[in-house]
């Protein structure tokens, strides 16, 4: 069983990396990155700011707890506990995959990228969407940022979905945490 899902998560990497031009890996690359995205968190930010007033300091707790969860969970647990190469640090992948840039450390499973972005869409979601429906758009932005860790070559597809997971679970714990937080504080 383990073998099989493990031959289907390899085959599924070598055909989605397989999906990249030129032209675009620096692109790729850069969009991979945090700094790019600063616009957007900080109008998230400012979405925050207008829906709560005042009490948007529960929602960044939230926030801040959901990337701590999310990223501790998958790269100080999970990530030594499970010491999976990374495709890019195996020697079976070398002259057959495509990397593009920096490898990042020797273990990827699972993806801090795609728990982080899933954590944040899904936070995002919970605190806004009554009043913003578009946020529910950030779902798309996560898995486009995920993709980016299989195109260039640092991530299997099992370590982009687990990380997800991991990413909407930290939301979850980390939402509730922060209401119960709101409703002891007069």
């Amino acid at each position: 069983m383990i073998e099989s899902l493990r031959a289907w998560d390899e085959n599924l990497f070598i055909y989605l990396n397989g999906f990249h031009i030129d032209f675009l890996d620096p692109i790729v690359f850069q969009l991979t990155q945090t700094w790019p995205w600063i616009p957007l968190y900080l109008f998230l930010i400012y979405l925050i700011v207008k829906k709560f007033g005042k009490e948007s300091w529960w929602v960044m707790i939230s926030i801040g707890l959901t990337i701590l969860f999310a990223d501790q969970f998958t790269s100080g647990f999970m990530k030594p506990f499970f010491e999976r190469l990374r495709p890019c640090h195996d020697p079976m992948w070398e002259g057959i995959i495509h990397n593009f840039g920096k490898c990042g450390g020797s273990y990827g499973f699972a993806s801090s990228h795609s728990s982080n972005s899933f954590g944040i869409a899904t936070i995002m979601t919970l605190t806004l969407s009554d009043r913003y429906k578009a946020v529910k758009w950030l779902f798309l932005w996560a898995a486009l940022f995920s993709y980016t860790r299989i195109y260039l070559g640092v991530h299997y597809p099992a370590d982009v979905l687990v990380g997800a997971f991991v990413g909407v679970i930290s939301a979850y714990i980390s939402f509730y945490i922060g209401s119960f937080i709101k409703s002891k504080v007069p």
